[in-house]
This record gives structure tokens, C-alpha cells and sequence, in this order.
């Protein structure tokens, strides 16, 4: 899931995230397939973590003693 910052200046509802109130300077998770639908509105969201940039941790492998 991509983040985005809502940077309006009064609450909003927003009906694709389940009808979910969204406060002046909240970060949300949006569906990475809809993160352009958002930030392409300037003057109310701002990119915070886009697409595919979750950082992800690889299990480290176990030693083995022979």
C-alpha cells in the first residue's frame, strides 16, 4: 500500500477508503493502483511512501552445523 498526506484544510470523507473521515495533515494507505488518483489532486494530497517502496526485511539464513 502506498501513503499519502491529506493537506486540505477542512476534514473530508473520502468514500473509497470505506467512507473514512480524513483529518488536515493525516497520512492514509491507499491501494498502490490508486496512489496517482491522489497525488494528482496538488492542492489536496501530497506523496508520503509510493508504490512498491514498503521497505520489506529478508529473513536472514540459519547456520547449520555439520
Amino acid at each position: 500500500m502506498a501513503r499519502v498526506r491529506f493537506i486540505g484544510s477542512e476534514p473530508v470523507t473520502v468514500p473509497e477508503l470505506g467512507g473514512r473521515e480524513v483529518q488536515p495533515d493525516q497520512v492514509v494507505e491507499v491501494p498502490d493502483d490508486r496512489f496517482e488518483g491522489y497525488v494528482c489532486q496538488t492542492t489536496k494530497w501530497q506523496p508520503v511512501e509510493e508504490p512498491g517502496a514498503a521497505k520489506k526485511t529478508a529473513a536472514k539464513p540459519q547456520k547449520t552445523e555439520a
